[in-house]
């Protein structure tokens, strides 16, 4: 496998349909880059070792890669270094990792995400309202978007009336995430635009985080406000860490699951039609989207001391270990006809929101979006069909995802009692 066909993963000409590309790749085996170094890993038995193995690191601070990257920073003006902040527990190893995780995960319990469920349906409905009066509906903005936004500040208490502003901190943010550093060794030109970003959006946390002081309320930010007076080590830069991070992954990933759940049942009509028919089906289309097309597509690793796997591969300490999620899912060593979107197929290990002490805190809350929004929109909207394939796609590797899904949709059906 050359370094050319590596370096494709990071063309935004590959958005559409990046499944061949990866398919190349896992056929290659693991791949080792001299920058870092680097190891791309493409099966699900591979991915699955390293997300499990116990020398695998979260903290990027570990890797070769990062530290370099430190050193080549920018300053924010001339003699002055950005305050990068904590690290949020996505990227921290235990026992920093478990501390605050256990901090948030309350607001995560079942019982706190049933309570979602009318508030949910409501909101649904009346998005599909608002779109069906304009005489329109493009997927994304009209629902993919919206749902999980207000889901994601109704828990921390963030004002929805803030989501333009940081809407455009978190694209940028997320497209931080793509490897170009790993795979390529040569630094972002945006870097500089998108520390700014993370600049700005951890003062606004911190705004938020002071009103909250002096007004408490019932939220997430309120209830990590008390843990830190409470003297149970929590620092305010651990709560604006956790709060950006929960403000970004809450909704960026929930974003992309719904729309391609939606594009892959209505590239498939039987798919479609049988949700129509029966949207309990809902579920099992969200696990096969989880699958078949993934909000997230790569994920990285370090590892502590040296990692080697079953297979033979090693990774040296300090190495970056890159798991291409995407590419595990459709790896024919795993299950038949990979590339067919089938809701019905026996489950298979998913590798979607991670694995280990990583697992995802929030993927059941992310599932029941999904099921609800593509549940009451088949419940509601029996005649669809694409109006553009394929759909635009945003320039993101890691999180790749539309930035439009319009439809060309039949009359709106009434508010019924929903599905679930």
């Amino acid at each position: 496998m050359s370094t050319e066909s590596l370096w494709a993963l990071l063309d935004p000409a590959n958005r559409a349909d990046p499944y061949p590309l990866y398919a190349r790749i896992r056929a290659a085996g693991p791949v080792t880059l001299p920058q870092g170094p680097t190891t791309v890993f493409a099966s699900h038995a591979d991915c699955l070792a390293v997300l499990r193995h116990p020398a695998s690191s979260a903290d990027r601070r570990n890797s070769t890669v990062w530290r370099r990257r430190l050193e080549q920073l920018p300053a924010a003006s001339p003699g002055q270094r950005i305050d990068y902040g904590t690290p949020s527990f996505l990227f921290l190893d235990p026992p920093d990792h478990t501390r605050l995780r256990r901090l948030v995960s309350s607001a995560f319990t079942p019982r706190i995400i049933n309570r979602l469920r009318p508030f949910l349906t409501e909101l649904i409905d009346d998005l599909l309202d608002g779109a069906a009066a304009r005489g329109e509906l493009e997927l994304v903005a009209d629902l993919a978007y919206p749902v999980p936004v207000a889901v994601i500040c109704r828990l921390l208490g963030v004002p929805l009336a803030d989501q333009a502003r940081f809407r455009t901190w978190s694209e940028l943010l997320a497209r931080s995430l793509d490897p170009l550093v790993a795979l390529t060794g040569a630094e972002d030109p945006e870097t500089p635009t998108r520390m700014q970003a993370a600049e700005q959006l951890r003062h606004y946390i911190q705004e938020l985080v002071a009103a909250r002081r002096h007004s408490p309320g019932g939220d997430l930010i309120t209830a990590l406000i008390r843990v830190e007076e409470s003297g149970e080590g929590l620092s305010e830069q651990e709560i604006i860490s956790t709060c950006v991070l929960l403000l970004i992954a809450g909704h960026e990933t929930t974003v992309n699951l719904i729309a391609n759940g939606a594009l892959a049942l209505l590239r498939e009509i039987g798919q479609w039609q049988a949700l129509v028919d029966d949207p309990t089906r809902a579920p099992k289309v969200v696990e096969e989207t989880l699958r078949f097309d993934p909000p997230v597509h790569v994920v990285g690793r370090v590892a502590r001391g040296g990692l080697e796997l079953p297979g033979g591969a090693r990774v040296p300490d300090g190495g970056y270990a890159l798991l291409l999620i995407a590419a595990a899912g459709r790896d024919p060593a795993v299950l038949a006809e990979p590339d067919r979107f089938d809701p019905d197929r026996p489950e298979v290990r998913n590798l979607a929101f991670g694995m280990g002490p990583h697992f995802c805190l929030g993927a059941p809350l992310a599932r029941l979006e999904a099921q609800l929004v593509l549940g009451r929109l088949a419940q509601r909207v029996s005649s669809a069909r694409l109006a553009a394939d394929p759909p635009p796609y945003k320039a993101n590797m890691a999180l790749r995802g539309m930035s439009a899904l319009p439809v060309h949709a039949g009359p709106l059906a009434p508010r019924t009692v929903p599905w679930v």
